[in-house]
């Protein structure tokens, strides 16, 4: 079993940036892909970033030049650096772990955490 707790949210000004971290527990996720969703309130949830286990990064079109995922295998640990934010950025983020390959669908990924709550004001 693989443990996610999410930290780094907060309300922040639009322009702003955040740094999300995921610490992992119980195994490492060095073998594992990692990604970051969102869901914002009446919205389902949408994927942000993924990254491989060896490094390749992938994100969605909305965040694509703003957002940086990034991965400590030292540490068990996945961030989201996160600049230039919006408005439309606000939701609760979730990280999440995948066994498989690199996907952006939320039923590929085994493991998640229980969300951080960013808030971006206007």
């Amino acid at each position: 079993q693989v443990q996610l707790v999410e930290s780094g949210g907060g309300l922040v000004q639009a322009g702003g940036s955040l740094r999300l971290s995921c610490a992992a527990s119980g195994r490492t996720v060095s073998n594992y892909v990692m990604g970051w969703f969102r869901q914002a309130p009446g919205k389902e949830r949408e994927f942000v970033a993924a990254i491989s286990w060896s490094g390749s990064t992938y994100y969605a079109d909305s965040v694509k030049g703003r957002f940086t995922i990034s991965r400590d295998n030292a540490k068990n640990t996945v961030y989201l650096q996160m600049n230039g934010l919006k408005p439309e950025d606000t939701a609760v983020y979730y990280c999440a772990a995948n066994k498989g390959l690199v996907a952006t669908m939320t039923g590929a990924y085994d493991y998640w955490g229980q969300g951080t709550q960013v808030t971006v004001s206007s």
